[in-house]
């Protein structure tokens, strides 16, 4: 690569951070998402969760989750620490709950260790989003 090569790919590289630190967080991880590898992704996770309105597995329906305060459907039997965490789910918190629920939230009823990578959080997560609207 010639040295105006790699000024030009500086720069680019440069642009493509400043827009990127411009982003709230709540809409990066969604941007940065797969929502079709998302929505493969929920397979796993739609034994216990439905996405239907109203429809309650094991776990509370996911319909319009994002941006609604956890514990915070009424017709479903949430843990105390649930109710009590005073979370929203946001973008990031889903990702930091998703990651590790127990950490994020300790004595939760949730019985799932949690998904490692962070690419398949961000691709569940801008599918949550889609079904969000």
């Amino acid at each position: 690569m010639t040295g105006l090569a790699v000024q030009g790919l500086r720069l680019a590289c440069a642009a493509a951070l400043l827009g990127a630190a411009q982003l709230p967080v709540a809409d990066s991880a969604h941007a940065e998402g797969d929502v079709a590898r998302g929505e493969r992704l929920y397979v796993d996770c739609v034994a216990c969760h439905p996405i239907e309105r109203g429809v309650h597995g094991i776990g509370p329906s996911l319909h319009d989750i994002i941006g609604r305060k956890a514990g915070s459907v009424m017709e479903y039997r949430y843990s105390r620490a649930l109710r009590n965490s005073g979370l929203t789910w946001t973008a990031e918190a889903l990702d930091t709950f998703i990651g590790d629920p127990q950490a994020s939230v300790p004595a939760n009823r949730m019985p799932y260790a949690g998904m490692t990578d962070a690419s398949d959080r961000a691709d569940l997560i801008a599918y949550l989003h889609k079904i969000s609207k």
